[in-house]
């Protein structure tokens, strides 16, 4: 087949990134200096999560020194659903991957499944928290805000969500999800953020925004009192930073790699428009794409898959990489159980892309529109095909780099690295 040639593609975000990360950590701690509300000595819960957070280890050490540095005892808790493979172990060991152990942070990782119930909010949810938070004198959390990639609302994934889901543990995650099915999650998490909220045990968090170049952009320290408030505001404001894939069409995008490091559905449905469901470009102001291939699994996903069914078409290897204990663990937590079909696959990226060229109802390939990141967490550098030329043209945001170039693929027949 042959397909039309591809421009190498810059897309310009604005460099939003904070030049001194320790420093602004400590002006926020300072400015609101929430350990005022403590007695020298406390103990000091840290809820921290799982994703790929640029600057995790540097931002959550600033924390602890901040406590410590007033005389507290802090720690860390894994704030995680079923991420690690739901066991206490696992999700230490999630930390860790991230540069955030005991050595590294001078204080306990306190990893537990254990929970203690707060009762149930106004539509019968139970609520839980983790054990080893209560029993603190205070807990202190530090997430990304940031779009959720199943819904979208006033507040999706953040603080708020930390303080359910996350600190909610496997029973709570279970719990959670099962109810947001029929309520939807924004509607689960503010009933339940609420009711941890008045139990008086979250002294406030830190938020973090990134910008379109994963680059750490905004550090917000927000009390208990005002979370909800605040978290809704920074969420508008990390939604207008957004990063995404510069056309209006494609026919197939190919994604080089997937994976719970870039996402929590292993590629940002947002990006690539598909719903966990199973829908189809069901998101206003993403590009329509008609197919999705999808080459690898990250490495740093550790076998976790959540989030394959959202492709089309994928290789061998990606599969032969898939950890089943983790992905369907995961999937049957957030009832998302469609995103882990697995789909028809090949043994060779050109044999992927020779199939799927042939089921977008276009009879010469050399017609079809095609793009191509890295991940759905890096958009910066891609790749489109000659044919969106005049489209790119006309996108201030987009240098052409090179092109147009032949496909570049090795003696396996697999797409070579796209190089800048």
């Amino acid at each position: 087949m042959v397909f039309p040639r591809l421009l190498l593609v810059r897309q310009q975000f604005p460099d939003r990134s904070i030049k001194d990360v320790p420093a602004t950590v400590r002006k926020e701690l300072a400015e609101i200096d929430l350990a005022r509300k403590l007695k020298p000595g406390a103990r000091v819960a840290i809820a921290v999560g799982s994703r790929g957070i640029g600057n995790l280890s540097t931002i959550v050490r600033g924390v602890c020194d901040y406590w410590k540095s007033r005389g507290m005892n802090p720690f860390i808790v894994p704030a995680m659903g079923s991420h690690g493979g739901g066991t206490a172990d696992g999700q230490a060991q999630v930390l860790a991957r991230f540069g955030i152990d005991e050595s590294s942070m001078g204080c306990p990782i306190l990893s537990s499944l254990e929970v203690v119930e707060l009762g149930t909010t106004a539509e019968g949810i139970q609520t839980y928290l983790d054990r080893q938070a209560f029993e603190s004198e205070g807990v202190f959390l530090v997430n990304r805000v940031k779009w959720h990639t199943d819904f979208s609302g006033k507040l999706e994934s953040g603080l708020c969500k930390m303080m359910t889901i996350g600190l909610g543990k496997l029973t709570g995650a279970k719990h959670y999800h099962t109810f947001g099915y029929r309520l939807g999650l924004e509607r689960v998490i503010h009933s339940v953020a609420q009711k941890v909220l008045n139990s008086g045990k979250i002294l406030g968090g830190l938020a973090i925004l990134e910008d379109a170049n994963h680059n750490t952009a905004q550090l917000t320290v927000v009390s208990a009192q005002e979370m909800v408030r605040r978290e809704e505001e920074l969420l508008a404001l990390a939604k207008s930073w957004m990063g995404r894939i510069p056309v209006e069409d494609l026919d197939i995008l190919i994604v080089d790699e997937m994976g719970k490091n870039i996402s929590g559905t292993g590629m940002d449905t947002k990006v690539i428009n598909r719903g966990m469901q199973g829908e189809v470009n069901p998101w206003p102001g993403a590009p329509r794409i008609e197919r999705i291939f999808v080459r690898s699994l990250s490495p740093l996903s550790y076998g976790n898959a959540v989030g394959v069914g959202l492709a089309d078409m994928v290789t061998d290897r990606l599969v032969e990489a898939i950890d089943w204990v983790p992905t369907r663990l995961n999937s049957l937590t957030a009832s998302s159980i469609r995103a882990v079909r697995t789909p028809i696959h090949f043994a060779s990226d050109r044999e992927c892309l020779q199939a799927l060229a042939l089921t977008v109802g276009k009879l010469d390939p050399s017609q079809l529109t095609i793009g191509r990141i890295r991940n759905t967490l890096e958009l910066n550098i891609l790749q489109l095909s000659e044919n969106l030329l005049g489209e790119a043209q006309g996108n201030p945001l987009l240098q052409i780099l090179s092109g147009p170039q032949e496909w570049q693929f090795d003696t396996s027949g697999n797409l070579r690295e796209m190089l800048c």
